[in-house]
């Protein structure tokens, strides 16, 4: 558990520090754009107390955020597609891959 908290830390704080290159990732074209659209999801589902962000992998292309993994319940596999939709950018989210345990 600590070790899960250090790694959530330290993405949160890696993911929290990227403000500064979204100059760069703006101007990058469709490429740049998925990968902050990806950057910004990921990051909202590690600080959304409703969903195991952790248990997420998230990709992104054309604006199209795909989510796949594990989650506890269908609560939170709804929480996690609002919480990508909420994301500028975003144009539409699948959640095919994302299964609950329930």
């Amino acid at each position: 558990m600590k070790m899960r908290k250090s790694m959530t830390a330290a993405v949160i704080t890696a993911a929290l520090s990227l403000p500064l290159a979204g100059a760069a990732f703006a101007d990058a074209g469709d490429a740049g754009s998925d990968t902050w659209i990806t950057t910004k999801v990921k990051t909202a589902l590690l600080t959304e107390g409703s969903t195991p962000g952790m248990d997420i992998t998230v990709e992104t292309v054309d604006g199209v955020v795909s989510l796949s993994g594990t989650v506890a319940s269908e609560a939170e596999k709804e929480a996690a597609i609002a919480e990508a939709r909420s994301v500028d950018g975003v144009r539409d989210v699948m959640a095919d891959g994302l299964e609950t345990l329930n």
